[in-house]
């Protein structure tokens, strides 16, 4: 066996260099902070929908379960878009501050915490990767840093700068495969003559260098899924916007392809989309380095 299967440097090299890592690919693209205004809205709606909801409790609910209580917790909430998990882990006590740079999401942030009394959450409006952390005194300052499928998290690097403002629990989700998205999958092929094969898994890079460096950590990795519905002009645009991390040019001859395609398979004009992937939930343990056992249930 291969040496290089332990050596912490190798893969930390393979991870930043990787062109099929998200950082990388999303680079690549030209995605940006504003990449995601025109989506803000929409964004924000899904996430505090009744299925939303249902998802962040589900994600919640899995930390507490590892002995984490969100009660008197400090937590740092990189990315936090428009408080999705921001809002929960309010409602459950703890004292939040929030990280997002994007324009839109901060303002909706803003709207959906207005409830809150003044100490409970912090909105810092800006770029968590450009902070200086010892200048605000956030090394090692909190209880639990949260960061959920945010692209501040591209490299081991960046991996260690979240780690340092973490004094308990960290919790890190990332890809762990290919995204689905039913409408993008049945284009390609169109576009590029070829099927689509998963090429890489920030997951892997990221749970075998935190065994690699010695961390005590939980992990899960599930496949979840979404359905939504867009119009023609929804539907098309974003399959537009996505042949950018498929390294292709959305240019007049692709947008014709795609948009005969959709009027041809959707006559009615609702364009029905099932999206998702696998996922991986890492929450790294600090402190606590050992197995977390839960209270004895006391039978009557």
């Amino acid at each position: 066996m291969s040496n290089d299967l332990f050596n912490a440097a190798v893969w930390e090299k393979a991870w930043t260099e990787d062109p099929n890592a998200t950082g990388n690919k999303m680079k690549k693209a030209g995605i940006g902070r504003t990449s995601f205004d025109h989506k803000a809205k929409s964004f924000n709606a899904e996430v505090f929908s009744a299925e939303g909801r249902h998802r962040s409790e589900r994600i919640i609910r899995w930390i507490e379960g590892q002995g984490v209580d969100f009660q008197g917790l400090s937590v740092l909430d990189i990315g936090a878009a428009s408080g999705g998990f921001t809002v929960p882990f309010i409602d459950r006590g703890a004292r939040v501050t929030a990280v997002e740079p994007n324009v839109p999401l901060s303002e909706l942030f803003r709207e959906n915490t207005a409830r809150f009394d003044q100490g409970q959450v912090e909105l810092v409006h800006d770029v968590f990767e450009e902070l200086d952390i010892d200048a605000r005194g956030w090394s090692n300052a909190y209880d639990l840093v949260f960061v959920s499928m945010c692209p501040v998290i591209v490299d081991w690097e960046s991996v260690e700068r979240v780690l340092s403002t973490a004094r308990k629990y960290c919790y890190i989700s990332v890809g762990a495969g290919p995204r689905e998205h039913s409408l993008l999958q049945a284009v390609l092929p169109l576009l590029t003559g070829q099927e689509i094969h998963p090429e890489s898994s920030d997951m892997a890079y990221l749970t075998h260098l935190l065994y690699l460096k010695g961390y005590s950590f939980q992990s899960i990795i599930t496949k979840e899924t979404k359905t939504t519905e867009s119009s023609y002009e929804e539907a098309i645009e974003e399959v537009m916007q996505a042949l950018k991390t498929h390294k292709l040019i959305p240019n007049a001859s692709a947008r014709q392809i795609v948009t005969d395609y959709v009027h041809r398979t959707y006559p009615d004009g609702k364009v029905v989309i099932h999206q998702g992937g696998r996922y991986g939930k890492v929450l790294i343990q600090l402190q606590e380095l050992n197995m977390y056992t839960r209270p004895e249930t006391v039978r009557a």
